[in-house]
């Protein structure tokens, strides 16, 4: 793929991404709609204590485009409702005023501000010392919506224009506030809003798929893919995956890879998500056809191919110094990596391989990359977390790193141990992606070559640290 295309299908992928969340927020709203709503069409939050030892309780002030030039809908926007209950037998006040005049009347009175209400904890307030209010809430002339009384009190307001605070009191304005309170919301503009982020998607997932199917139209890529099938450098799995130690790495370039491969990081960012993308489109294709679009096969094949490049140069193997290409093509680099395309594959596994036939693998591979031992630690205030330990293909590098930086030289039996277990974990990726119905072999095989494979047309001989060749062997396992 030329680098305008490569551009093109990242992008693609990006809008696909920006049409799903789309998708997804649109419905999701349609499902709130319908099944969280009480039954007047109110949405509320769970109820939560609030307390203080004051006079009042009071929220942050509430702007509502008050300000010049600040965008506010005119018309009716929302409704919200306020709901509070004391939890002794004394009346309770809720009223919704303009900040400036609140801040007025309760000028001088103890009262607390709350500040966060969270999902689980204490409610946080902000303390005012203060007297008592010289009047009773019930007088002020100044309230736009408000309720008093023993029992349960709601309020109901359309949001307008301006700053506004929420307050709570005693009605007959006694010290001590205790209620129960939540707070709810409803509007019009919800299905409206629901449709056109629906609508929105579905106009980003039409343009993605136009720019995704420019970009991914290959012409004749069948042909070479079959050339290099002939040629034989598939071994006993129909996923090769090689690397040729080079002989004569800096002892000490290796601890600045991390800085040096970061452009790269930065590229296969966007390229995995669109690879996670076009896997899903191939998935749908399989299921329909039993085929695997050649044109999304070979772009991601190509990701996987660059990934084990960046993989290799860093801290999957650091199996050479020569930095990785930016493509997706093959190259004349000691990593090289390359799927066998299948003519047929089987619709039904498409549902359950890349999740519930994998997870096997899964775990062992787990193992390999990230670790699956864990301890328990103590963090701030006490609490418990799990730390996850590090994988085992690390683990051999770092060996590895340091025998380089001491002895000047890379053991070989240990890289062809770490090239058979990235030759593991890409065949499960490979597995995991579609690509391939040949369950992945439970089986470390070790070696820069693949075994029971050729080197491919652009070696020139057996790999360092390889296997030595054999005469090609494509049964499938």
């Amino acid at each position: 793929m030329s680098p305008g295309k490569i551009l093109l299908a990242v992008v693609g992928a990006t809008v696909a991404l920006l049409a799903a969340g789309l998708i997804v927020g649109g419905g999701g709203l349609l499902w709130g709609y319908g099944t969280q709503r009480t039954a007047d069409g109110f949405f509320t939050s769970p109820s939560a204590e609030l307390s203080t030892d004051g006079y009042a309780l009071t929220s942050p002030d509430v702007d509502l485009g008050s300000r010049p030039g600040d965008w506010f809908p005119s018309g009716r926007l929302a409704t919200v409702r306020l709901d509070a209950e004391s939890s002794g037998s004394d009346p309770v006040f809720v009223g919704i005023g303009p900040e400036a005049d609140v801040d007025g009347y309760l000028d001088g009175v103890a009262l607390s501000e709350v500040t966060d209400i969270p999902r689980a904890g204490d409610v946080s307030y902000r303390p005012v010392d203060g007297d008592a209010p010289s009047a009773l809430p019930s007088e002020q002339t100044f309230w736009v919506a408000s309720s008093e009384g023993i029992g349960l009190q709601s309020l109901t307001w359309e949001l307008e224009r301006g700053e506004w605070t929420v307050v709570i009191m005693n009605a007959d304005m006694t010290p001590v506030v205790v209620v129960d309170a939540s707070a709810g919301a409803k509007t019009e503009l919800l299905i409206p809003i629901a449709f056109g982020l629906l609508i929105g998607g579905l106009v980003f997932a039409a343009v993605a798929a136009v720019m995704l199917v420019i970009a991914l139209r290959q012409p004749g890529t069948a042909t070479a893919m079959a050339g290099a099938v002939a040629a034989g450098g598939f071994g006993r799995y129909p996923v090769r995956l090689e690397g040729r130690l080079d002989p004569g790495l800096s002892r000490w370039q290796w601890l600045i890879k991390w800085f040096l491969a970061i452009p790269h990081f930065i590229v296969l960012g966007f390229l995995w998500a669109a690879f996670l993308i076009l896997t899903l489109v191939a998935g749908v294709a399989i299921l329909f056809t039993g085929r695997y679009p050649r044109s999304i096969f070979d772009f991601n094949v190509g990701v996987m191919r660059w990934t084990w490049r960046v993989a290799f140069y860093s801290y999957s193997a650091l199996g050479t110094d020569q930095y990785p290409p930016f493509t997706l093509a093959d190259t004349e680099y000691p990593a090289k990596f390359d799927v066998e395309y299948p003519e047929r594959l089987s619709q039904g596994l498409v549902l359950v391989k890349w999740w519930l036939l994998a997870i096997p693998h899964y775990l062992i591979i787990g193992f390999f990359t990230i670790g699956l031992i864990g301890w328990i630690t103590e963090v701030g205030g006490g609490k418990a977390a799990l730390q996850i330990g590090g994988g085992l293909i690390g683990i051999m590098v770092l060996i590895a790193a340091l025998a380089l930086a001491f002895t000047g030289r890379y053991p070989q039996s240990l890289f062809g141990v770490v090239i058979g277990l990235n030759r593991w974990v890409y065949r499960v990726w490979a597995y995991a992606a579609l690509m391939r119905d040949e369950y992945p072999p439970f089986r470390l095989d070790t070696g820069g070559l693949e075994p029971g494979g050729v080197p491919p047309l652009t070696s020139t001989g057996p790999t360092a640290g390889g296997n030595v060749p054999t005469e090609p062997d494509l049964t499938r396992v």
